[in-house]
């Protein structure tokens, strides 16, 4: 994937994992259960502050879930924010708050990127959301940030560098964690992972 003749290597996308929430410390899988940060968790938003000052964002877009808007706004990036659906976190259908655990007793060797969440969201559908999102970081005038859930940070990542949603399960992400993509000359590259 070559960048159009007007993006350059500046033209970076800054991947913004939530902070700790109390079903990111228990394992539990999250994706439409709306929960707030731990007290742990807006400390890491307000540290990422100081990390994402080195940036003047173009665009700064949130998934609507309470996690990552309020990371977003102890980050420092809240009076810009848009909210933006394509960056919820990966639908587990039936498998909501479960940890992998207790899904491996019923699937052995299950993942959300390599086995289907009953009543939950497709590789597909989740690779989809994160080329939209792509597609609107790329038409932005500079930098931009996006504030999200891991599973979906991964994919993106992936599909980024040309990988398809399952090969997000390569990428680990931890809480209010940065990431960096960009370009060298004008191919597409991940600059920074997990940081």
């Amino acid at each position: 994937m070559n960048a159009p003749a007007n993006e350059t290597a500046a033209h970076e996308v800054v991947l913004v994992r939530h902070g700790e929430t109390e079903w990111t410390l228990t394992g539990q899988h999250t994706s439409f259960t709306d929960i707030p940060l731990t007290e742990r968790g807006r400390e890491q938003a307000r540290e990422l502050a100081a990390k994402l000052a080195a940036w003047d964002f173009a665009l700064v877009l949130s998934s609507p879930m309470q996690r990552t808007q309020e990371t977003c706004r102890l980050a420092g990036l809240g009076e810009g924010m848009q909210l933006d659906a394509d960056l919820a976190e990966w639908n587990y259908g039936e498998y909501e708050g479960r940890t992998t655990k207790q899904i491996r007793d019923e699937v052995p060797g299950w993942s959300v990127f390599t086995y289907p969440s009953p009543g939950g969201e497709a590789p597909e559908a989740v690779e989809a959301r994160a080329d939209r999102v792509i597609a609107r970081a790329v038409a932005a005038d500079g930098p931009v940030a996006l504030f999200s859930h891991a599973h979906v940070l991964r994919v993106i990542g992936a599909r980024w560098i040309g990988l398809h949603a399952r090969d997000g399960r390569w990428f680990a992400l931890s809480t209010a964690s940065l990431s960096v993509l960009g370009y060298e000359r004008e191919q597409r590259v991940m600059e920074r992972w997990n940081t």
